[in-house]
């Protein structure tokens, strides 16, 4: 077997180091352990934020895991993923003065400690009647079935994809949170006694009246489908990619993909967190020159600044006020999965209204301009609105057996969010659908 290249090894590694012991006890020092604690309010799971900075700052990383996984039951992915720049750690209180504590960073601390003694992620309550199945692997999936294993319910989650954890899994940038890690959270949750059936396509190999015959109440937690085409010429050649594809064929170390990359120029279109994640990922992976296309200007990305700023540093140029025509043919290469194309063409918009058409001469050209609705809603008896569920904060839907949370309810949010959304369904489920079936409290 041929060596890692060093791009394989560089991508490899996680972006932002874990801290030493010392340096975990330094910087939780720092912090002023605020009596209304704006970065607590800040989290959408509301972890006890200071109360678990105390507990590393005694030497009890364990208690603090404990404190943190209670709040949130992913909280060793959510200290890697979460954009903590504009959530816990931008409340700090320490940011106009000095520099706010690396909130994020102590969050792994603590939980990559308790992962890595075994420690037990959570303890199932008194067994309570009652099943509830859930479609999807991901964070509102997982969320939702470790609350109710919390609460005594037994779930099960039904998921397509032969590897669970939804996006955590396959669509993270691999330099933000590597799949062993997914894969450790998961199995951690497993020996917890969250039921986990992979390889299960509801509606192909199990139906939705078969899942409604089997439980009480139904959680969906498909997430979004994949990134649809944007109508331009030659976008169906070979060399045109999915984003999600792309970033998750290099999670699972495709050695195809790897090379294809190499010194390649790279054209992504979007301006979202996903696509920020592409140019910067193809970047690390060792392409030549990368380019991000995007229609409108700075001020209107979606994408964090601090995200944008990253990708900057990687040697990535922003293409603004570019509206992309055509993909430039023919393709070259001997198979779909390794070909290239002749370019990108786009139209640069003018002050005076007018259009310039400019050539891009890329090699492999990437949509990432936003994920279309899953599949799987047009079968569900729930209402949904622009390939999304409707539901309200309480996770409840248009049926009153069918929950919903992530990213198939909000379009598109944070890891944070979605197991926030999850846990919340799980109260639901279990206080409005559950308890009426006797015995529980």
């Amino acid at each position: 077997m041929m060596a890692e290249s060093f791009q394989q090894k560089a991508l490899a590694r996680e972006l932002r180091p874990a801290l030493s012991k010392d340096e975990a006890l330094a910087e939780a020092n720092r912090c002023l352990f605020c009596h209304d604690a704006p970065c607590m309010r800040a989290c959408p799971t509301h972890i006890d934020v200071p109360l678990f900075i105390r507990q590393i700052a005694t030497n009890n990383p364990g208690g603090a895991a404990r404190t943190i996984l209670q709040a949130n039951i992913l909280g060793a992915s959510c200290a890697r993923v979460c954009p903590t720049e504009v959530l816990c750690e931008g409340a700090c209180v320490l940011t106009d003065q000095h520099r706010p504590i690396q909130i994020g960073p102590l969050q792994r601390h603590a939980t990559d400690h308790a992962m890595a003694v075994k420690q037990p992620i959570l303890t199932a309550g008194p067994k309570q009647p009652g099943s509830v199945g859930i479609i999807g692997a991901g964070p509102a999936g997982l969320a939702c079935a470790a609350e109710l294993l919390r609460l005594g319910y037994e779930s099960v989650i039904y998921e397509a994809a032969e590897r669970p954890g939804g996006l955590n899994a396959s669509g993270v940038a691999q330099y933000k949170m590597t799949p062993e890690v997914a894969q450790a959270e998961v199995d951690w949750l497993v020996s917890a006694g969250v039921n986990i059936r992979c390889g299960v396509s509801v509606g192909k190999d199990v139906s939705v009246s078969e899942l409604e015959s089997r439980h009480d109440a139904l959680f969906i937690g498909v997430g979004m489908g994949a990134i649809p085409g944007i109508q331009i010429a030659g976008e169906e050649l070979p060399g045109v990619w999915d984003g999600l594809d792309l970033i998750a064929a290099l999670k699972q170390g495709d050695r195809e993909v790897f090379e294809l990359l190499r010194g390649a120029r790279v054209a992504v279109i979007g301006g979202g967190n996903t696509a920020i994640d592409v140019v910067t990922q193809a970047s690390r992976a060792g392409a030549a020159k990368v380019w991000l296309i995007y229609r409108r200007g700075r001020e209107q990305m979606s994408a964090y600044a601090h995200e944008v700023e990253l990708a900057r540093e990687h040697g990535v140029e922003l293409v603004l006020h570019a509206v992309p025509h055509r993909v430039v043919g023919p393709s070259r290469g001997l198979s779909p999965r390794t070909s290239r194309v002749a370019g990108l063409e786009f139209g640069r918009k003018l002050p005076d209204g007018g259009e310039r058409l400019e050539t891009l001469p890329a090699d492999l050209v990437v949509r990432a301009t936003g994920q279309k609705g899953a599949r799987l809603l047009a079968e569900l008896p729930v209402r949904s609105e622009g390939g999304k569920v409707v539901a309200d904060e309480a996770g409840r839907t248009s049926n009153p057996r069918y929950f919903a949370g992530g990213d198939c309810v909000s379009g598109g949010q944070e890891v944070v969010n979605a197991v926030a959304e999850g846990q919340r369904a799980a109260r639901t489920i279990a206080g409005e659908v559950l308890s009426k079936l006797g015995g529980a409290q």
